[in-house]
């Protein structure tokens, strides 16, 4: 972690929501919201891939929010199968906009994270503020690993959507199969797993590409 980040603990519908917030060197220029994978399956705001979004969201000038999803690490509350997790995302954020004011968000998020975050980017456009920019990495769609099934929402064309072609969680099938209807374009990585093994690099600068301005 930098020397400009701190947890909190950010007053949820079901309790604390511990969440990671690291701050840019200059003056920041938008917020982004990265959400981690799958809760009953060890995932956490300290995976890897959900590292390297914020990361790279922190170089681009934006300040980076990093959550634990309910139960995990010091959140309170039990999963909530995406529902209560938007809630609590969107939770984070209207702190987020209490603290910092109202600057520009971005969602990003890693497989069952990425779900979540098609679920806020409805509730942000519903609500009249679209979020600017998402990006969606092994995006949970589809019947996956474990019986688990996903109605994943639509997104934005301009969603930035990476997947791997190895990926034995969520099947490429899948994912093409949601965003084809939706006329979405897919980056897929050749050889990657649903946990981008030594591609975590790749990962950051294809974000970096596609949302500096």
């Amino acid at each position: 972690m930098n020397a400009r980040a701190e947890t909190v603990l950010i007053a949820g519908a079901a309790g604390a929501i511990e969440t990671i917030v690291e701050l840019p060197e200059a003056a920041p220029r938008g917020i982004t919201l990265v959400c981690h994978p799958h809760p009953l399956f060890g995932g956490a705001n300290s995976n890897k891939v959900t590292h390297t979004l914020a990361r790279a969201a922190l170089k681009l000038g934006d300040i980076a929010l990093r959550p634990n999803f309910r139960g995990v690490g010091d959140s309170a509350g039990t999963h909530a199968d995406g529902a209560g997790e938007t809630d609590d995302m969107l939770t984070v954020l209207a702190w987020a906009r209490q603290r910092w004011g109202d600057l520009p968000v971005s969602l990003a998020g890693f497989s069952f994270g990425a779900y979540v975050q098609t679920r806020v980017a409805q509730a942000l456009a519903e609500a009249g503020h679209p979020a600017r920019r998402m990006a969606l990495v092994g995006t949970a769609a589809g019947y996956v690993e474990g019986a688990r099934h996903y109605e994943t929402a639509a997104v934005p064309a301009t969603t930035l959507i990476i997947h791997g072609a190895r990926d034995e969680t969520v099947p490429l099938a899948n994912v093409l199969a949601w965003a084809e209807p939706l006329d979405l374009p897919v980056v897929v990585i050749p050889g990657a797993d649903h946990f981008f093994h030594r591609r975590l690099p790749l990962i950051r600068d294809l974000l970096m590409r596609a949302w500096r301005d």
